[in-house]
């Protein structure tokens, strides 16, 4: 089945320590078309398949023996040069407080274990797309609970400057915190879809970020939007 961007099939990576997950999640993305070049049961095989068989998406538990998900995650994408591969990070609880930590690692979203075979594929052919995952309920609690943890501090960098944008920019930039996909962006600033993507392209290339999810989390590092703040109330 083709993936709708380029033509070419989806390929994935599966990391987790439970056979069942991993024969489980690979036998429905096999069944939607999804290749899957690789299975590694924990953080050192996955950088090890990851490198080997360069897939688009990564399916990524973060508690495996060994190298945990978290470093497998932020060594994979270190060597992703061309920022291609995407990770999808697996977690039993929605608001488990390793889930922020990936995300910061540059993780394009997460999914709960228990998520349902057409919500898996949905996720990983959204994030191939060049989208990130982003359930607005849950991205906010996350953040909400961790954004401000000293344990998991958003990497310091010259790029990533807000007086790069503009007025307009910081303003998308303030919704698409709170978790508006592009659909809802475009109703809320009363623009065309294509005008809400040239502005999130734009913004995330400005920051030298590699996808919504960073945004978000920038967002709040930054303080451009606080927990509670108006940004979130207008919800």
């Amino acid at each position: 089945m083709a993936d709708g961007v380029s033509g070419d099939t989806v390929r994935a990576v599966i990391a987790d320590d439970q056979a069942l997950v991993r024969t489980g999640f690979g036998m429905i993305l096999a069944a939607d078309g999804i290749e899957v070049t690789a299975e590694a049961a924990d953080g050192a095989e996955a950088v090890a398949a990851v490198l080997r068989t360069r897939p688009d998406v990564v399916l990524m538990d973060i508690r495996m023996p060994g190298m945990d998900g978290i470093e497998a995650t932020r060594r994979i994408l270190a060597e992703d040069a061309g920022g291609e591969i995407r990770v999808i990070i697996l977690t039993t609880y929605d608001l488990d407080h390793y889930v922020y930590a990936a995300l910061t690692a540059g993780a394009s979203g997460f999914l709960l274990k228990d998520v349902t075979p057409e919500h898996l594929v949905a996720a990983v052919r959204l994030v191939r797309s060049g989208d990130a995952l982003l359930a607005p309920a849950i991205t906010r609690r996350l953040i909400e609970r961790f954004a401000h943890r000293e344990e998991a501090p958003l990497p310091a960098s010259p790029h990533r400057d807000l007086s790069e944008l503009t007025p307009r920019e910081l303003e998308v930039l303030r919704l698409l915190a709170t978790g508006l996909s592009n659909a809802e962006l475009a109703e809320r600033l009363f623009l065309s879809p294509t005008t809400v993507k040239t502005h999130v392209g734009r913004i995330l290339s400005k920051l030298e970020l590699r996808d919504r999810v960073q945004a978000v989390v920038l967002a709040y590092e930054s303080g451009l939007i606080t927990p509670g703040g108006p940004a979130e109330s207008a919800r």
